[in-house]
């Protein structure tokens, strides 16, 4: 029987040796030129092994099969973000594609809706006001991976159409004055918003919270609009217009919410212990954006609070329990206490890495929704011609740690 081994295939050089009836291995604990083997062997005796073990062991790669080194892993992980950022950016355009003022019947907007539900409009306007800060912070940060990027600057055009569908609310209500929301438009703006955290895997898991909390006011505010509430201060606020605002809005941030969430996914998947610590850090620390700029912002989260639209349980169950779900992540409870037990052990190169539990995260479910985000990217790239000049292919990571 013939065995073919082919070594050294990270290098220029590829080393083939073809041995009779033995797979030699990279080690020359296992098989060494002294042994009772190798003497009895005439291919494989004296000077002549020991010379083939050493070759083999200059030219073993430092890292195991499918466990890539941080370059390549980085490269997946930017190649990754291009193809999303393309896909995402011809769906946004063929699918979703509106306008703030032409797209909505503005003139038969309700003109009689309660206090309740203008306090409720006046916070999501003042949250949008901050979206200059949003997308110019995170850019800054982003600014060296080219589709990251690039995509924040798609989502900040679309996070002003909903500023600008906010304010349109309140000026077609009939209930607040060009001169209210100017004058309340100029105190928002005198403050400027700063990003919560500085590290880019932070940031992204940041706003895969972020993102699915706001998507949930607006479903929230969404029921409202339809009549569908139960508490009895919003039973005059049944209006088909505003309805179509949240709803638009809503399915906005479910796509941006998406966008984060398979971008999360690609550092989980190469850069697991990092990512599951910078989750840690995000879930302790959370706060929506612009909580500290908003003026009145107790009297606006009362509002939602006592609407339905958004609480803590919400919170817990339909953004956290949600995301973590999607992103792998076995439980809360789980991942707090693995990440308290990481520890460094050695690397094949030598170099201490960080390990955890593996029973944290599903390996499977990680690597099955990144092998479908890059099947996804490989067939919007085949209709477009990307293939046939620089294709973005997936790479499986292995997770296993090195004995």
């Amino acid at each position: 029987m013939i065995f073919t081994i082919a070594l050294g295939i990270r290098f220029k050089t590829v080393i083939i040796y073809e041995c009779v009836g033995v797979w030699i291995t990279a080690s020359p604990t296992i098989f060494s030129a002294n042994s009772a083997y190798f003497n009895k062997t005439p291919l494989f005796n004296g000077a002549k092994m020991q010379a083939i073990i050493d070759e083999i062991e200059k030219q073993k790669p430092i890292y195991p099969p499918h466990m890539l080194s941080k370059q390549e892993k980085d490269r997946l992980i930017q190649r990754g973000f291009l193809g999303l950022y393309r896909w995402y950016l011809d769906r946004s355009q063929t699918k979703r594609n509106w306008n703030p003022d032409r797209s909505f019947d503005w003139r038969n907007m309700s003109k009689t809706h309660s206090p309740e539900m203008m306090n409720v409009l006046d916070g999501y306007y003042a949250v949008e006001q901050f979206a200059p800060d949003y997308t110019s912070e995170v850019v800054k940060l982003t600014r060296e991976s080219y589709g990251r990027s690039q995509f924040h600057l798609r989502w900040g055009s679309e996070e002003e159409k909903h500023s600008d569908s906010w304010r349109n609310s309140l000026l077609f209500s009939g209930l607040r004055s060009v001169e209210w929301i100017e004058e309340y438009t100029s105190v928002l703006r005198e403050k400027a918003w700063t990003l919560p955290f500085d590290d880019l895997k932070e940031t992204i898991l940041y706003t895969v919270l972020q993102e699915r909390a706001t998507q949930l006011n607006y479903m929230g505010l969404l029921k409202i609009a339809r009549g569908e509430s139960e508490k009895p201060q919003f039973a005059g606020d049944t209006d088909p217009v505003l309805a179509e605002v949240a709803q638009t809005i809503a399915v906005d941030e479910a796509a941006h919410y998406n966008f984060f969430l398979e971008g999360s996914r690609l550092f989980l998947y190469y850069y697991p212990e990092e990512t599951l610590t910078a989750l840690g850090n995000v879930l302790k620390n959370f706060m929506m954006p612009a909580h500290d700029l908003l003026p009145e912002y107790d009297k606006f989260v009362k509002a939602v609070y006592d609407a339905g639209i958004f609480d803590f349980r919400t919170y817990s169950r339909d953004v956290v329990q949600s995301a973590l779900k999607n992103m792998g992540v076995n439980s809360l409870k789980g991942m707090h206490e693995g990440i308290a037990r990481l520890r460094q052990v050695p690397a094949m190169n030598g170099e201490m890495r960080e390990t955890t539990l593996m029973n944290l995260m599903d390996f499977s479910v990680i690597e099955g929704f990144v092998e479908s985000l890059f099947a996804r990217i490989g067939q919007y790239e085949s209709e477009i011609g990307f293939t046939e000049i620089a294709p973005t292919n997936f790479a499986k990571h292995s997770w296993a740690i090195p004995s």
